[in-house]
């Protein structure tokens, strides 16, 4: 490239002629010349315990404790309660890369509909709907229960 020799000047090629030439930047020749050897770790401090023994740290702590699937926040704040300071984030990544968090619930299956939309009776003198609420009042809770008939008056 730039170290070529001209056989008409017999002086090397500079790299500013061979990149207009070529139609890209210099920038794109230096980055070319040495590939930058790319890392997979996050970047930053590595902090005061590598990552496998905080990993055991937070395994030890989850076998301990007697609840079934702690938050990441929780074990936080166990692990500087016993003295090992460390940032929130990297004991979720930990516990994200790890398969440590804790199973969040998929809810309960519901049934079907309480009605298909309307709301006429079969028969008369039929009660059909109630509901029951509750508000806050000046002077406490309150409940109110409705109940509603459906009544068609005779002439």
């Amino acid at each position: 490239m730039s170290r070529q020799v001209s056989p008409a000047t017999e002086r090397a090629y500079g790299l500013e002629r061979v990149t207009r030439i070529w139609g890209v930047s210099r920038a794109t020749v230096y980055r070319h010349r040495h590939p930058a050897v790319v890392s997979r770790r996050r970047p930053g401090p590595l902090g005061p315990m590598v990552d496998e023994a905080l990993v055991a740290a937070i395994r030890q702590l989850l076998a301990d404790s007697p609840f079934h699937g702690e938050g990441y926040r929780k074990l936080w704040a166990r692990l500087r309660f016993s003295g090992i300071r460390t940032s929130r984030r990297r004991v979720l990544r930990l516990m994200r890369e790890h398969g440590l968090l804790a199973h969040q619930r998929v809810g309960r299956p519901h049934g079907s509909r309480a009605h298909d939309g309307t709301i006429t009776t079969a028969r008369v003198d039929m009660r059909w709907g109630t509901d029951l609420t509750s508000v806050m009042t000046g002077e406490g809770q309150a409940s109110v229960f409705l109940a509603v008939d459906h009544h068609r008056q005779r002439r």
